[in-house]
């Protein structure tokens, strides 16, 4: 039995949580007259094609432009602070990241924070990953190895020189500070002429990098996959693509101040920018992301307006074929970009359907 229809006019709220979707619309009644051959002679107001497309469901987060979350550099050694680069500037290898006493405390790449002095006879991998940097810098003379050796000594001793430091082989805890790669200065944390003591917080650092930091709520963790790409709308209007290089739950203090109101859990989400060149003069700026919150590949679709609610329930379309019409029963997937993802008898690309004006 065939049923009364009526055409949905427009979608005018959609729904999307988890999986599935839901269409709330409102119609225009048409006239249901049918032919003997039991189609529908009434013309549809205009037509669609069905299409076979892949749909991309995009949900879009706002974000901050900058270079990541500033990590503490805190001194080692007890002394004056005579020396700071200037915020904004990048500090490199074998370059002087502050100086006490009118000495230098240098800037070397590794994973494994300085936590002892090195000298002959010292054995271990902070070993290696200070010999690696040593031979990074043009010293030769000593195997990089786990082994500080009295060749390694010896190369130490030019490498002090070089430096104006006292020439005597070793490394002091505190001379050396280790980062995964070349710094930019966030701040100052002290300032030139102040005591430094061990443990007092001197400066904060970033990455090189331009990254978009996107705060995100629990319920939104979907959205959150590590190497998904992503496109980034800047200020200027232009879009970007990105890609999610780290992933990390955090929690946020309670607004009201001393504990008095209820942390929060966040999940906070760092994009890497596919072409840094476009950000040109852009150091720090509010972006809009848009996330993949699904994808259907390779399935037949329609114009939402071309869905019909059936007085049976469910939704059907209007298959237009030549002067007739006739309605076919369709099950909707996904809704995305104005049209959604459909299947029912008889339907395949490039059948004709109506779609209200």
């Amino acid at each position: 039995m065939r049923g009364r229809t009526r055409w949905v006019a427009g979608v005018t709220v959609l729904v999307l949580a988890g999986g599935g979707a839901a269409a709330a619309a409102t119609g225009f009644g048409f006239d249901d007259k049918s032919g003997d051959d039991g189609k529908k002679d009434t013309k549809a107001p205009s037509i669609a094609k069905v299409g076979r497309q892949t749909l991309v469901d995009t949900e879009r987060h706002s974000g901050d432009l900058g270079f990541g979350d500033a990590a503490t550099v805190s001194g080692r050694l007890n002394g004056t602070v005579t020396g700071l680069p200037a915020t904004g500037s990048t500090v490199d290898r074998g370059q002087a990241l502050y100086q006490v006493d009118n000495t230098p405390v240098v800037l070397m790449f590794g994973g494994l924070p300085a936590y002892r002095a090195l000298a002959s006879g010292t054995e271990g991998a902070d070993v290696k990953q200070f010999e690696d940097n040593l031979a990074a810098l043009g010293y030769k003379g000593f195997t990089v190895d786990e082994k500080f050796s009295d060749a390694t000594a010896t190369a130490v001793k030019k490498w002090q020189d070089d430096l104006g430091l006292t020439e005597t082989g070793v490394v002091d805890l505190g001379r050396v500070v280790y980062t995964t790669g070349a710094v930019r200065v966030d701040a100052h944390k002290l300032a030139v002429g102040d005591e430094l003591r061990p443990g007092t917080a001197l400066l904060t650092y970033t990455g090189l990098a331009r990254v978009v930091t996107v705060s995100l709520d629990v319920s939104d963790q979907r959205l959150a996959v590590k190497d998904a790409a992503v496109t980034i709308t800047l200020p200027n209007g232009k879009s970007v693509g990105g890609k999610i290089i780290a992933v990390a739950t955090v929690i946020e203090a309670g607004e009201g101040g001393m504990g008095s109101d209820e942390p929060t859990t966040k999940i906070e989400v760092t994009v890497a920018i596919d072409d840094p060149a476009a950000l040109t003069g852009l150091d720090q700026a509010a972006v809009d992301v848009g996330f993949t919150a699904a994808k259907r590949e390779n399935v037949l679709t329609v114009p939402v307006a071309a869905l019909l609610a059936l007085a049976e329930g469910g939704y059907g379309v209007q298959v237009v074929d030549g002067s007739a019409t006739r309605i076919v029963a369709v099950t909707t997937g996904m809704f995305a970009g104005g049209r959604v993802e459909v299947t029912g008898d008889g339907l395949a690309e490039g059948v004709t359907v109506g779609v209200p004006s």
